[in-house]
């Protein structure tokens, strides 16, 4: 079970994880610092975070660790969209979909994606 949410970056770093599987703090760093500066000792906090989230285990192999995630990058969306609807939206998915639709600028192939979408739901028992 996930605890919490994830910060700005450790999400950074769960996406790492998700797109390469396994990787050590060194590499983390690494790969980060092609964005951004990241401080090793950073990474190594935000790991031990994601870890006590229950997000990111490791495996050790002799004094080094491999992080991966535990959580899949469909179970983290869903948690963050369920969490972002409760607090914006009284968790109504529609609120949220008529919202995006009076204030923001959508496209018509967009909108027609959205209304088959409308019309395969309606179909469904």
């Amino acid at each position: 079970m996930i605890s919490g949410k994830f910060g700005k970056q450790q999400l950074k770093i769960i996406r790492l994880l998700w797109k390469h599987g396994e990787l050590t703090a060194r590499e983390i760093t690494e790969r980060l610092n092609r964005d951004e500066t990241f401080a090793h000792s950073t990474v190594q906090t935000l790991l031990r975070q994601l870890e006590a989230k229950n997000a990111v285990g490791h495996v050790t192999n002799g004094r080094t660790f491999k992080f991966r995630a535990l959580v899949s990058e469909r179970k983290a969306t869903q948690g963050a969209l369920r969490d972002f609807l409760g607090r914006l939206f009284q968790g109504s998915p529609a609120e949220l979909a008529v919202h995006l639709v009076q204030n923001e600028k959508i496209s018509k192939q967009e909108l027609r994606k959205l209304r088959e979408l409308i019309a395969q739901k309606e179909k469904q028992p």
